[in-house]
């Protein structure tokens, strides 16, 4: 008879069943511990302790996860970057936003708040049974990342600042309310884009602006000098108070639909192509000069698309005031719109959250996930 040749699995299987578990699972521990020194050694650069010139990033301690094995459960001290996140390649093989999507989902369905929809998600995504341990240890994890997201420094200049908000329903005790996401991107001084705030909140008003605005500084932000946003009343105090010295951009695509919305349906294609023409000019006194033609022209039958212009002349050409090959994107708010469609998308999978953690531990995986990608 052939002898049975024994796969690694047939060798495992029989040291664990010697008694040998302990040893295998303190090999296997050491092994990955390595492989993930040897990954965040190649994301920054250096080695642990190691100086060179090569560097690009540093190590900011270590956090523990538990990781479930064949070999029973295995402690890890997963390194941590002081710029960026780190996660081993070898222990999700979804992406960390989905890893979110997947939390809040198992949230939901353990506190008895799913749908049926959620349900068949839950059962779609391959979890068959949930525990409430097993979901909190999943969401802390999560947790952890999304604030070392958050608060991380910003240490490098910004002078180009995007805020917008959106909002989504969270439950909170037996009522469904509507929550504010905040959130700001920007453009350093080295020409990257980054995500560079993220708050949920009640409402989005003054205040809560303010507080949005002021962490941000406290993180470091500094050397903006134009911020792009809608025309939210209390956004713009905000702005005026806590970033003296920027200059404020009326997003213009938010402009044209106020426009818009004072005009006939049957004017909107002459009154929007002629608005267009401001910005198409080459400078801003060329701007200035086509601003006051077309608000004359349009006075007698659209004056309150002439106020508009006349009270807005500065607002909206604002940008003109920086470089040319820059006016495209910062003229309004569009860059932001693109990320709001993209939490959006995944936010609507859930449609309502169980809590504003789990609607900050979404949102803020997205946003980081994209960040890395930038």
């Amino acid at each position: 008879m052939a002898e049975k040749i024994m796969t690694l699995g047939d060798v495992v299987g029989k040291v664990l069943g010697e008694g040998h578990g302990d040893a295998v699972r303190a090999m296997v521990e050491r092994m990955v511990q390595l492989v993930m020194e040897l990954e965040v050694g190649k994301l920054a650069g250096a080695g642990l302790h190691e100086r060179t010139d090569e560097r690009r990033n540093h190590r900011n301690g270590y956090r523990d996860r538990a990781w479930d094995t064949r070999v029973g459960t295995l402690d890890l001290r997963i390194p941590r970057l002081r710029s960026g996140s780190y996660m081993p390649s070898f222990l999700e093989p979804r992406r960390r936003s989905e890893q979110a999507l997947l939390s809040v989902i198992q949230e939901a369905y353990v506190h008895g708040v799913s749908t049926r929809k959620v349900e068949d998600l839950v059962q779609a995504l391959g979890v068959e049974s949930l525990s409430k341990s097993e979901v909190s240890r999943v969401c802390e994890g999560l947790d952890e990342e999304v604030a070392a997201f958050r608060d991380r420094p910003l240490d490098k200049a910004y002078p180009y600042l995007w805020l917008d908000a959106t909002v989504e329903k969270v439950r909170e005790g037996k009522r469904v309310v509507s929550s504010a996401v905040v959130v700001a991107y920007g453009v350093n001084d080295e020409g990257y884009r980054e995500v560079l705030g993220l708050e949920v909140g009640a409402a989005e008003s003054h205040e809560a602006w303010v507080a949005f605005l002021r962490g941000l500084v406290a993180r470091g932000l500094h050397g903006t000098q134009l911020v792009i946003s809608d025309a939210h009343a209390g956004l713009q105090r905000a702005i005026a108070e806590v970033l003296t010295g920027a200059t404020w951009q009326r997003c213009t695509v938010h402009f044209m639909r106020n426009v818009l919305s004072r005009v006939g349906k049957h004017q909107q294609g002459m009154v929007g192509a002629a608005v267009r023409t401001i910005f198409s000019q080459p400078d801003k006194e060329a701007a200035r000069a086509q601003l006051r033609r077309t608000s004359d022209k349009l006075a007698r039958a659209f004056p309150e698309v002439s106020r508009l212009l006349d009270e807005g002349e500065e607002d909206i050409l604002a940008y003109m005031a920086f470089p040319q090959a820059h006016w495209r994107k910062i003229r309004s708010t569009n860059p932001l719109e693109r990320l709001n469609r993209e939490i959006g998308r995944r936010c609507s999978v859930v449609g309502i959250f169980p809590n504003r953690q789990a609607l900050t531990r979404l949102v803020g995986m997205v946003l980081a996930e994209q960040s890395d990608e930038w």
